[in-house]
């Protein structure tokens, strides 16, 4: 019915499966409203053994002719595991695997049934074991929204794949109930033990029709290996009669825990009340009977046309005299404090470590299983809640789900290197983080405002609503004092990689020459200054002496020209002139 792929959810960075239903599948306008409804249900429920729906929608996209399809699909949960009819395909389960598989899909059905959602289509390829041997139950809502479309009924089969697992109402169609599941888990644990459905045939209606009329063998006929324990559990679930079927999942999960252990499950009978209140049509009683010998048989012969009137006031007295009796005990009824021994409390463990609350259940009898789940207010390794919940009632060794907190969910801290200020925060907020502290540094390359680090770095992974903090370029660098130092010295400190600014040599002929031009002064005072500044340096450029006229300018003009580059020469103002 569908094309699987696996995607990547960019926003929350975590692997998904899309399923993108068939083009044949989606021109049909209720199917597709039908699955939207569906998809929402599925939606609802998160429970560990479910294989969750993130989101749900339509993808428009062109067929074989040109024209434009809606396709609905949906996100679902990636899961890395083997189907469960694969595992069958290998051949039948040991009867504790099937066992223990089958108690996964019953405690699914419990949470789905509770939460008003029937799957209509449990099977083996419906289910899928994880790789750490978790039970996961997927595809819930799917059935419904094929059955209640106006899709032929070829098309349904070749949607729901084979009627092996049709309940008997499924299959005469009939309204559909939790019960109807239950009915299809029966036949998937028929398949875990044998290795094959209890009815084959060679078309889905021939397999129908024996649903709905032929009762199957038991288990243990195929394979000896099944206990009568499990023979009885599986017989019952089968029953044509869903009124006479398992009611609800837990009551098949109880049978089935009673079998594993080797007692075959004892079904409890009507008592003498509710046989005589509530017999079946059909039957009667022993007055009923009486009073059909008296109507119809001539031999018996009544001694009175009707009881004494004493007898009658009689009955009166005594119906008043119970009825007053039974009004003053449960008035006088007082509550039982105590708790039975063979039933226990579950204790209130939210807030609690996972050490503490598997310790505390063990204390009383009770069986804790760990389950995890992220939780934006609990903090990692404390206890959310426990299901059945704490204060519940409960009996001796019942496994008791502790839901552990894993924290907030992880994400990736973005790579804003480079961004601007505001690109960095929008990345930011984008994934679920904050901006934390904003802190500028001067950098000769990175331009103003622009980010250069982060703390954490990008790429590590931290919780959501985590801060970041920014490291900014101020768009400066630090100027140091360079007077003093030999004009090529300081040119070459300016030009370095980490100044980057650009030297302009200046000479004054207003002192003498020296040695090495050593820089008597600088246009930009020392500090920050902008990146990329223009630094004049002056040096001085003078003759030996101010004496003897025009033969000491010449000389300082020639000492100062003994400093310059070729091609240079300075003017009469003083500023070096490039003649090149």
């Amino acid at each position: 019915m569908s094309d699987v792929h696996v995607g990547t959810d960019t926003r929350l960075g975590r692997q998904v499966a899309v399923k993108l239903l068939k083009p044949q599948l989606a021109t049909d306008p209720a199917f597709r409203m039908r699955f939207r409804q569906e998809a929402q249900s599925a939606a609802r429920m998160a429970h560990p053994t479910i294989v969750r729906v993130f989101d749900a929608g339509e993808e428009t996209v062109l067929d074989a002719s040109g024209h434009e399809v809606q396709l609905p699909f949906i996100v679902m949960e990636y899961v890395e595991g083997r189907l469960l009819k694969d595992i069958i395909h290998d051949g039948p389960l040991e009867p504790a695997a099937a066992v223990r598989v089958l108690d996964g899909v019953l405690t699914a059905l419990e949470y789905s049934h509770r939460a008003g959602v029937v799957h209509r289509d449990i099977k083996p390829g419906n289910i899928m074991i994880t790789t750490s041997g978790q039970v996961k139950v997927m595809d819930f809502g799917i059935a419904r929204a094929v059955s209640d479309s106006s899709t032929t009924v070829a098309q349904t089969t070749a949607i729901l794949g084979t009627a092996s697992y049709f309940s008997p109402e499924q299959a005469k169609g009939e309204t559909v109930d939790a019960r109807t599941d239950l009915y299809s888990t029966g036949v998937v644990l028929f398949e875990m033990l044998t290795g094959r459905p209890p009815f084959r045939g060679d078309t889905p209606v021939a397999v129908a029709y024996q649903h709905v009329s032929e009762r199957p063998v038991k288990p243990s006929v195929i394979n000896p290996k099944v206990s009568p324990a499990l023979d009885t559990v599986v017989m019952r679930a089968l029953t044509k009669d869903r009124e006479q079927r398992y009611q609800t999942a837990a009551e098949f999960r109880a049978d089935l825990e009673v079998a594993a252990s080797g007692r075959v499950p004892i079904r409890k009978e009507a008592d003498a009340a509710t046989a005589l209140f509530g017999a079946p049509t059909g039957s009667l009683t022993a007055p009923e009977l009486a009073l059909r010998q008296l109507t119809e048989d001539d031999t018996v012969s009544r001694t009175q046309r009707r009881p004494p009137v004493v007898w009658i006031w009689a009955g009166i007295v005594a119906v008043v005299v119970i009825v007053i009796a039974v009004m003053y005990w449960a008035f006088n009824l007082q509550p039982q404090a105590e708790i039975p021994s063979n039933a226990r409390e579950v204790p209130a463990l939210a807030g609690e470590t996972w050490e503490e609350a598997s310790a505390q259940l063990e204390e009383v009898g009770l069986v804790p299983t760990r389950v995890d789940e992220t939780s934006d207010t609990v903090e990692a390794g404390l206890v959310i809640r426990t299901d059945p919940p704490g204060g519940e009632i409960v009996d001796v060794a019942t496994t008791i789900r502790v839901v552990v907190s894993t924290g907030r969910q992880p994400v990736a801290v973005p790579d804003t290197t480079n961004m601007t200020l505001e690109q960095a925060k929008a990345a930011l907020e984008q994934v679920g983080l904050t901006a934390g502290t904003e802190s500028r540094v001067n950098s000769p390359t990175v331009p103003a405002d622009v980010v250069i680090s982060t703390a954490p770095a990008g790429g590590t992974t931290v919780a959501v609503g985590s801060a970041v903090n920014l490291e900014i370029s101020s768009g400066k660098v630090t100027l140091p004092d360079l007077t003093g130092q030999t004009l090529a010295a300081a040119s070459d400190y300016l030009r370095a990689a980490n100044l980057g600014l650009n030297p302009i040599p200046q000479p004054d002929g207003s002192c003498p020459a020296e040695e090495g031009s050593p820089v008597i002064r600088q246009s930009l005072a020392p500090g920050d200054v902008p990146q990329k500044s223009d630094v004049v340096l002056a040096y001085c450029a003078g003759g030996a002496s101010n004496g003897g006229g025009g033969g000491g300018t010449g000389g300082g003009t020639g000492g100062g020209n003994d400093n310059l580059g070729q091609g240079q020469e300075i003017s009469d103002n003083g500023i070096v002139v490039d003649r090149r």
